[in-house]
């Protein structure tokens, strides 16, 4: 069970796979005999994560698309996952130092004043009587009438 194949830019470091290893179970005693290496699913799943794709559009060199699937959704059940991906987000943390720069910013109606008058006044549409006036006055704008 060797690595047969061309390094893709996802796969695991050996320092990435010593931290993950522990969380990754062993096969079963008397089940299936092993064809796919445990490191080489995580690998598949590292390139899933990394390429955004289907399932079905893993390249041939990794594991059968069902197979990481099955793992995947295995792990994701049994909470695997969630302790796999909070390890390296916390080798990533650690990597990039306590703050790093900020990639979104989140803004709400409540965070940011729209004008000194408030929001309401500023956000609604005027009123039929403001209309009216304006469109009145623009009608009489030459001649003599009494403004209101």
């Amino acid at each position: 069970m060797s690595r047969k194949r061309a390094a893709y830019p996802t796969d695991l470091s050996d320092l990435e796979w010593e931290a993950l290893a522990p969380l990754v179970p062993p096969p079963q005693p008397g089940g299936r005999p092993v064809v796919h290496e445990r490191r080489e699913i995580v690998n598949a799943l590292a390139y899933w994560l990394w390429a955004r794709c289907a399932w079905r559009r893993l390249p041939h060199e990794l594991p059968p698309w069902r197979t990481v699937y099955h793992y995947w959704r295995r792990w994701r059940i049994e909470g695997r996952w969630e302790q796999i991906t909070a390890v390296l987000r916390e080798r990533e943390h650690t990597r990039r130092g306590p703050h790093p720069p900020p990639g979104t910013g989140i803004l709400d109606s409540q965070s940011i004043k729209t004008t000194e008058k408030g929001g309401s006044t500023a956000t609604t549409a005027p009123g039929r009587r403001a209309t009216a006036n304006a469109a009145g006055s623009s009608a009489r704008s030459g001649s003599s009438a009494r403004r209101t």
